[in-house]
């Protein structure tokens, strides 16, 4: 059965699927001194098994690429999926020398809206889809354009990240925003299919900058938004809406049983009141169950 995990490393993000299939796919990466060896160890072992091994980088900002030079180091990169840019930056770290090396190197792989690879989400006889939807950037959409060109400008950055969905087969969905900023995401908003997701990582770490707007969580409906590690201060806490924020959660460990989603905490003082004691113990720390929704209940 799948498995995402979702790092909790500070004020970045990083995340992997261990697909039903023979797919394995590590979302951003913010790795340090300080953790990068039991991230690394815990990756290496999770996609042991796993034919394909993908990492995908939703835009190239430190605290979703850093310390990219270790992971390639120790389980090398050979399928880089990144969003098309020329970004560059007034301090060239060593995780970004290497996320250009990747980024214009042979193992790069374009991601754009509506793209398709095997076996990103093309089946053939050797191997299954691993469910992944590329629902943003369209290339071709002026405000991608524009932020793009700020990008290359070394300006910023946030507004060319691409938007990624996990889908699992009669089962549970997931959605990755980046650090998508909410004026770009009411821009966009009709420009960008959306339908129901199971469970959203809010965008950029959570913070009040890129709240998701009205026009997509209507859409989205989400059982549950995951909020990141900003700040206290700078969150935005979705006000009706349920929600697991890393801060007090640490890692989470999202365990999908058939309509099930269980929910694991690295803190095992953590609780959530909207998940239900299923009683479950395959990881440590068992904090919780949803059963997973298909239809909108806006």
């Amino acid at each position: 059965m799948p498995v995402i995990k979702s790092f909790a490393v500070g004020e970045g993000d990083m995340f992997y699927i261990r697909h039903g299939s023979d797919n394995f796919t590590i979302i951003d990466c913010d790795l340090s001194e300080e953790n990068s060896g039991r991230i690394i160890e815990e990756i290496t072992s999770a996609a042991m098994d796993k034919g394909i091994c993908r990492f995908v980088c939703t835009h190239p900002d430190e605290d979703h690429f850093g310390g990219i030079h270790l992971l390639d180091d120790a389980m090398p990169i050979n399928n880089f999926y990144v969003v098309k840019n020329q970004a560059i930056k007034d301090e060239e770290t060593t995780s970004f020398t290497r996320y250009c090396q990747l980024r214009d190197g042979n193992k790069a792989f374009y991601i754009y809206k509506g793209c398709s690879r095997k076996w990103m989400n093309i089946t053939d006889d050797d191997r299954g889809s691993a469910g992944i939807r590329v629902l943003w950037p369209d290339t071709s959409n002026s405000f991608f354009k524009d932020a793009l060109a700020e990008c290359n400008a070394g300006e910023s950055h946030n507004n060319t990240s691409a938007v990624i969905q996990y889908s699992i087969e009669n089962g549970a969905s997931f959605l990755w925003l980046g650090d998508l900023e909410t004026e770009f995401m009411e821009n966009i908003a009709d420009s960008i299919n959306l339908t129901k997701t199971t469970i959203v990582f809010a965008s950029h770490h959570g913070r009040a900058s890129g709240k998701i707007p009205d026009s997509w969580l209507k859409k989205l409906d989400p059982q549950i938004i995951v909020i990141g590690e900003a700040p206290s201060r700078h969150l935005d806490y979705y006000t009706g809406y349920n929600t697991i924020t890393q801060n007090r959660a640490g890692d989470i460990t999202m365990d999908c049983v058939e309509q099930k989603i269980h929910f694991y905490t690295s803190n095992h003082k953590y609780e959530n009141a909207y998940l239900v004691d299923e009683k479950m113990s395959d990881y440590q720390y068992y904090v919780g169950s949803i059963t997973v929704e298909t239809e909108y209940t806006l």
